[in-house]
């Protein structure tokens, strides 16, 4: 075992590198979809404000 640890070592560290990029990637993608989200929301609620306030 002492003789792959330094392999075992260096492939962990590489894997905990990635994965780290991968969850910062999917939380960027979180945050992007809330903000979208969001201002879809307004969008909508104007819209339904501007039906409610229109003549018949």
């Amino acid at each position: 075992m002492r003789e792959f640890e330094d392999l075992l070592r260096a492939e962990f560290e590489h894997y905990l590198s990635e994965v780290t990029l991968y969850f910062r990637c999917i939380d960027a993608e979180r945050a992007r979809a809330w903000r979208e989200a969001a201002e879809v929301t307004a969008q909508y609620g104007a819209f339904l404000e501007a039906l409610r306030r229109a003549p018949p």
